[in-house]
């Protein structure tokens, strides 16, 4: 009988062996292109995940979006390239196609937007995830889902490591996307074990960087516009609550990274420099705008006090970590954003 871990992995052998990937694979004649789904890749991350992939010739990205929070701009470039493929889907429906990867990034992941519509969000991560992983179950692909840092709630342990089971309000009004994403990890878990599913799980910490909606509540957007606009930089009360800012282009570099490594995960992914919210925002004033004010407003529910990733994980198992420091990153952000604004500098 095979030895399980504490998380049920099987160390040897198998409990059952991974569906067989398409017979082209294996084809003498004729070596195709590696064919990658990514859902969720007209928004921010899977938008820089599919420049990185499409730089590799072998590769040919399929994007499934309902563009609830993407957006098709942000991948105009690659429309009519041979080599690319864009579907309006919505992953609570089934999407019966032929691919070797998945990377499963499709969910709302601003709180304006998943308190907009909970149920939704939860339909995204359970019913979603439970698509992708039988599209994978048939086709023999392997899949990678982002999982976040929320699935570690408030957190009771600092920083958090990849043992850490979490604490989490179950009945919140951030809930649909705290509890989604871990019933998301289950079920990953559970088809990996139960039909020899290849899996990976990334648990994501907060990202920044182009392309970033303007106004999805996340703070460094939001400080970003507020700062070019000119208004105040309204920080949560008490403003002593941290949070860890990955650079996206790191950010895509460590998904990778997990997808073709060896190891299903969960692992970290983030940048573990801390920073409080009053932090960022002098260090946004600074940088973009030092004349505009600080102001303090009212926290909302839920809001974790504290988040910092360890990533000895990462760094051991994918040989990752983060190259981008936040003061560099800021002002890239900031560059994208004054397009989009049309608000020059001043000289």
């Amino acid at each position: 009988m095979a030895k399980e871990d504490s998380n049920g992995n099987q160390n040897s052998p198998a409990a059952r062996t991974p569906p067989p990937p398409s017979p082209l694979r294996f084809s003498k004649f004729f070596q195709s292109n590696m064919r990658i789904l990514i859902t969720g890749g007209a928004g921010f991350i899977g938008s820089h995940l599919v420049d990185k992939l499409m730089e590799n010739e072998k590769n040919e990205v399929i994007v499934a979006d309902n563009y609830f929070t993407g957006s098709k701009d942000n991948l105009k470039k690659w429309i009519g390239h041979p080599r690319f493929e864009l579907i309006r889907h919505d992953v609570t429906e089934p999407l019966l196609i032929e691919v070797d990867q998945i990377y499963h990034l499709a969910c709302p992941a601003s709180p304006i937007f998943y308190k907009y519509n909970p149920v939704k969000t939860t339909k995204t991560n359970v019913i979603g995830t439970l698509n992708m992983l039988g599209l994978a179950k048939r086709v023999g692909a392997r899949i990678l889902l982002t999982s976040t840092s929320e699935v570690y709630g408030d957190p009771l342990v600092h920083p958090q490591d990849e043992s850490y089971w979490g604490n989490v309000n179950p009945i919140g009004v951030r809930s649909c996307y705290d509890e989604g994403k871990r019933v998301a990890e289950t079920l990953m878990f559970d088809y990996h074990r139960q039909h020899g599913i290849e899996i990976r799980i990334a648990r994501i910490f907060n990202t920044y960087g182009p392309r970033m909606n303007i106004d999805d509540g996340r703070v460094v957007s939001n400080f970003i516009a507020q700062a070019i606009r000119g208004e105040s930089l309204t920080v949560q009360a008490p403003g002593t609550q941290t949070r860890s800012f990955c650079y996206v282009s790191d950010m895509v570099d460590g998904l990778i990274r997990l997808m073709e490594g060896d190891n299903t995960g969960p692992i970290n992914i983030g940048n573990p420099g801390e920073f409080t919210m009053l932090e960022l925002a002098e260090t946004v004033k600074e940088l973009i705008n030092p004349e505009v004010e600080i102001a303090m407003v009212e926290n909302t529910p839920d809001d974790p006090r504290q988040r910092k990733p360890v990533i000895a994980k990462a760094n051991e198992l994918l040989g990752w970590e983060p190259k981008v420091k936040l003061r560099d990153g800021l002002p890239l952000m900031e560059e994208d954003f004054r397009l989009r604004l049309g608000v020059a500098r001043k000289k």
